[in-house]
């Protein structure tokens, strides 16, 4: 019996599987991919919850396979102070200040990072800094309620403490799910959870599933010390230019 896949779906297949392996391997990244590529062939309304059920699905599958990585006392505080950052996100998306600010965060990150890239690190912490972890969290819910984008701060905690890519992953995604089942449940309430977000979501699990053992493969054997915290610093300059550049498109 052949199996014909509309080009749609095969579509959404195709990004799904890359955003999905990029965040098993790295924790973080996959929003520069899942919702502006979905975006071009479904309509956002479908777009945007089936990345957050994606997101809550691999951060389920990762807590649970790497639970003794997870740094929790950091997870926890980020989470929390990520909840107060939310709602102040949700005003400025629709305020009349977004572009200002999505600029100033543009240049901030890519100057962070283009400055550890040129051999310069950053500063070390060699415990959790209360102040740090509110801060980055609360900059995370931001960003998050903004611009779908929490990753960023939580990146830069992760990288002046310097976490192993095992804790970095296992970590980011103790944070992800529960600030990805608050997002859902946001979807839900405002009547965004249709029946084509749920037909999409299970007709991709099958890659989904693929691309996060391949991505944990990838974590475990290939990116360690130096080497990972470098491609963590290019994931950041290219989240920071695409924010730099939104802000110039009107």
């Amino acid at each position: 019996m052949e199996i014909v896949i509309e080009a749609t779906t095969l579509y959404i297949l195709l990004i799904v599987f890359a955003a999905t392996f990029i965040r098993s391997a790295f924790g973080f990244g996959e929003a520069l991919i899942a919702v502006p590529l979905l975006a071009l062939r479904v309509p956002v309304e479908i777009a945007a919850p089936l990345a957050v059920l994606l997101s809550i699905t691999v951060a389920g599958v990762v807590v649970a396979q790497d639970w003794r990585k997870i740094h929790f006392h950091s997870a926890g505080w980020l989470v929390v102070s990520t909840l107060f950052g939310i709602p102040l996100g949700l005003l400025l998306l629709t305020s009349g200040h977004q572009q200002a600010v999505k600029a100033a965060l543009g240049i901030i990150i890519l100057a962070f990072s283009v400055y550890s890239l040129l051999g310069r690190k950053p500063p070390e912490l060699k415990d959790d800094n209360r102040i740090w972890l509110l801060g980055c969290g609360f900059w995370a819910g931001i960003l998050g309620g903004a611009y779908g984008m929490n990753g960023p701060p939580l990146v830069i905690y992760g990288a002046m403490r310097r976490w192993s890519a095992q804790h970095f992953r296992a970590t980011l995604q103790a944070y992800f799910l529960p600030a990805s089942i608050i997002g859902m449940a946001g979807y839900w309430l405002a009547g965004l959870w249709v029946p084509s977000v749920t037909h999409y979501y299970l007709v991709s699990l099958p890659v989904v599933f693929a691309a996060i053992l391949l991505g944990r493969v990838m974590n475990q054997r290939l990116l360690r010390g130096e080497a990972f915290l470098r491609y963590v610093h290019i994931g950041l300059v290219a989240t920071g230019a695409t924010l730099l550049i939104q802000s110039l498109m009107r």
